[in-house]
Parts: structure tokens; sequence; C-alpha cells
């Protein structure tokens, strides 16, 4: 996916993430600068109660001890309301925390937003400890998705 696509570019490998802060589905807002000192992974996707991002998230929740194993904060992130997210959270058994950019900022900024659909493309942005990008990529469609062996796979080679 180009930038063009996106209306903005990913942030640059070796730049530094821009922060931002979300209301998340537990109730808090999440802060991203608040978790320097570990690893983060933003799983930014389309929209809730679709077949992929269903199995996204719920393979998420599968792995979510490997990903807390390799000092991972794993934030995923879409354009659905707090309301939506939770239900879609109770309905489909999903442990992680989602967090909604309902005003579509973050997903902007970030450049995975599709204008023209008004939702994000599923992207992925892994940060260090010290809040440095190190990886980005953005699926070609949103129908596709990473397997957690391969982001557990880059999360561990930053070491």
């Amino acid at each position: 996916m180009t930038a063009a696509a996106t209306g903005a570019a990913l942030p640059a490998v070796g730049s530094v993430a821009p922060d931002f802060t979300l209301p998340s589905t537990s109730g808090r807002e999440v802060t991203l600068s608040n978790l320097e000192g570990k690893n983060v992974l933003l799983a930014f996707f389309p929209l809730a109660f679709t077949r992929v991002c269903t199995t996204e998230m719920c393979s998420l929740t599968d792995d979510y001890g490997a990903f807390r194993d390799a000092d991972t904060e794993v934030l995923p992130i879409s354009v659905d309301s707090v309301p939506a997210l939770r239900e879609f959270k109770a309905k489909e058994r999903i442990s992680v925390d989602l967090l909604s950019d309902f005003k579509r900022d973050v997903s902007r900024r970030y450049g995975t937003l599709l204008e023209d659909r008004f939702h994000s493309s599923r992207a992925y942005v892994l940060i260090d400890r010290g809040g440095i990008v190190r990886w980005t990529f953005v699926e070609e469609t949103t129908g596709t998705r990473r397997e957690n062996a391969e982001l557990l796979e880059r999360i561990r080679a930053l070491g």
C-alpha cells in the first residue's frame, strides 16, 4: 500500500514513533510514551466484526502470553467506537485491550488510514523499548494478515 493510498506515509524505520493517547476497551486511556521501556506492537485493523479482523484479534488473544514473554505490549487499534469494540471483544472473547481511534487522528498520522473507506488498512508498527520504529508493514489488502509467529520473530530479533 502506498502513501498515496493512505494520504500519508508510515513512520520511517529508525524514527521516533509519534506519540498518542487513545481510549481503550478497559476504560483507561493508553499513551504510547508511557510504555517506554517495553517493546510495542501497534496492530491497526480495519473494522470489528469482520472475518479477518476477528481471526486476527482472537489469534492475538491466543498468543498474548508469548508477546508478554517477549516484553511486548500489543496495541490493536481500529476506528470503531469504544462501545462497538467492547461488544466485539465480549462477543468474540478477546482478552487483549482494544484501542479506539474513532476520530482517525492516529491512523492518519501513522499513514494507515484509507481515506476513501474511512477505516485503517491492516498494518503493523513495531516500536522498540526506546520508542524507535524498528519495522513497519501494510497488508496489500485488508483481507490478509501477518501470522503471530512472524510478528514474534521480528520482536525477538530486537534483542
